[in-house]
């Protein structure tokens, strides 16, 4: 008995690494991730940037940075603002406790 395969065959990869962001393709979507509200991938290598997953269908991970993003939150930029915390730290960098930091720049471009 062979099992049926549910949902679509949707797959990411980076594309791109430039000076400025990230481009990663999911299906057939290209998204811009920019460094100013990514932190995360500025001072990685680049191997541990093309080491991506995509869970569920809408889970982007990457696990030697440990660093998740929804996919919502790239097609929605607006109703998922960036909040960002060292996972050893639970204050955001630089900020009070009473703040969080939530990054101001642009959005992730969609192509």
């Amino acid at each position: 008995m062979k099992s049926r395969k549910l949902g679509k065959n949707t797959s990411a990869e980076v594309t791109h690494i430039s000076p400025h962001g990230i481009w990663i393709l999911i299906g057939h979507q290209e998204y811009l991730l920019s460094f100013a509200d990514y932190p995360w991938f500025a001072e990685a290598k680049v191997n541990q940037i093309h080491h991506l997953e995509l869970l569920h269908g809408s889970h982007l991970r990457w696990p030697d940075l440990d660093v998740d993003i929804d996919l919502l939150a790239l097609e929605n930029p607006d109703a998922y603002p960036l909040v960002f915390a060292d996972s050893q730290n639970p204050v955001p960098h630089g900020v009070p406790p009473q703040q969080t930091h939530t990054a101001s720049a642009s959005r992730p471009v969609r192509i």
